[in-house]
């Protein structure tokens, strides 16, 4: 009997700790899954961690927010047959943006059937170095942006999960 308990509580808590949470956009068309400690971030924290009129609207994260997951609708309209010229026009471009970037893949993918702008990297900010992937595809005539970030010391523990949630993104026009 108390062997069975034990073994119930062990699967319970496994259950729990591999949950993730649904979190939807644009009135659930756009959807993915995250890891279930990951809650929303306090705009006064968003307002330092992104300090410019570009920061993302939407930003989950872990307690500290040192791993979040960003993401949002932007007003610029990139069509499919566009993508792979975005991606350019950003690796082109973020060298000279971004302080220590060093890429480690930048490609286009396929994912929820349609093709995405893929970044990833790794930089330097003010006091710590951050791990990046970030993926952009065109939708309703703007840009809709994933941004997972960890810090490079974190991104081991979170690597899985952000992967994982990033394979999540589900559209449905």
């Amino acid at each position: 009997m108390k062997t069975k308990l034990l073994f119930i509580a062990f699967v319970t808590l496994f259950a729990i700790s591999v949950s993730a949470e649904i979190v939807t956009l644009d009135e659930g068309k756009i959807t993915f899954e995250a890891p279930d400690e990951f809650k929303p971030v306090p705009q006064e924290i968003i307002d330092v961690k992104y300090p410019s009129s570009r920061a993302p609207k939407y930003v989950i994260g872990n307690e500290s927010a040192s791993t979040t997951i960003a993401y949002d609708l932007k007003p610029h309209n990139i069509p499919q047959d566009k993508i792979e010229e975005a991606k350019a026009v950003f690796v082109q471009m973020f060298p000279r943006m971004i302080p220590g970037l060093e890429w480690k893949e930048n490609k286009v993918v396929t994912l929820s059937g349609r093709k995405w702008g893929y970044l990833e990297m790794t930089s330097h900010a003010i006091d710590t170095d951050i791990y990046n992937i970030m993926l952009f595809t065109g939708y309703k005539g703007q840009m809709l942006i994933f941004n997972f970030n960890s810090t490079k010391e974190e991104f081991p523990k979170y690597e899985k999960v952000l992967r994982e949630s990033l394979k999540s993104i589900s559209i449905k026009e």
